[in-house]
């Protein structure tokens, strides 16, 4: 039975008592013992020991209150977390792929534009959607920024009908660009009408060059506030006819 063994035994004969607890007085004084006699055999050995110290130490916390240290206990150092003074930048986003043609609302910030369009979105639980409508913005030099965007959270992204619709929330500023009223209408839609407050206000409306049957629609912020929501919306084909 070598040194190691004999600390095991120690530990096995004390895991059961009257109390049911560890038997500290034998675990530790067979555990100061080969200590000793490790400190002679060499670093290696001696981290064996350390490991199985640290095991007695661990069924100590969970039974009871530990015993105050002795002198003779290997001190055991957490190792130190550095963290980076300067964390490394995350990259920068890159530009939207629209799907499909650029809509220009002919609504300005300046030399920006608002402008309208469709990107790929991947839903793994929702396989029916797979494209989501943005509120953006084109520069002068044709570079665009996504400001919103809605798509579907359930169900099929075609299926016949208004979808989700678009709300700024964030309030207006001196800075800030607010996003008008939008969504996408599925079917042959001439007219879109939102009721808000008892008034009813027209939507513009442009069809997606990827598929006519899809009808993007905003309201002129100038009559529609953004962020204000609408009471109710509904849509008319060529004829009039409610759709």
């Amino acid at each position: 039975m070598n040194e190691t063994d004999q600390l095991r035994q120690a530990m096995r004969a004390g895991e059961r008592t009257g109390r049911d607890v560890l038997d500290l007085t034998t675990i530790m004084r067979e555990g100061r013992r080969l200590r000793r006699r490790r400190r002679l055999a060499g670093p290696g050995a001696a981290a064996l020991v350390l490991a199985v110290v640290a095991g007695v130490t661990a069924a100590v916390q969970q039974t009871g209150p530990p015993e105050p240290e002795r002198p003779d206990a290997p001190a055991v150092t957490a190792p130190a977390v550095h963290r980076s003074a300067d964390p490394t930048p995350s990259p920068e986003e890159p530009p939207p792929v629209p799907v499909g043609r650029v809509v220009d609302s002919g609504i300005r910030y300046g030399a920006d534009e608002r402008v309208f369009y469709f990107v790929a979105v991947d839903l793994p639980d929702v396989p029916g959607v797979t494209i989501g409508l943005v509120a953006g913005r084109r520069a002068a030099d044709g570079r665009l920024t996504s400001d919103f965007l809605v798509n579907d959270v359930e169900g099929n992204d075609r299926h016949p009908g208004f979808h989700e619709i678009g709300y700024d929330q964030s309030g207006s500023g001196p800075d800030r660009n607010p996003v008008p009223t939008f969504g996408y209408f599925v079917g042959p839609a001439k007219r879109i009408v939102g009721t808000v407050d008892g008034r009813q206000v027209d939507a513009r409306l442009a069809k997606w060059s990827a598929d006519p049957d899809v009808v993007i629609f905003w309201f002129d912020p100038q009559q529609l506030a953004p962020g204000v929501r609408l009471d109710g919306i509904v849509a008319d084909d060529a004829h009039g006819r409610r759709l």
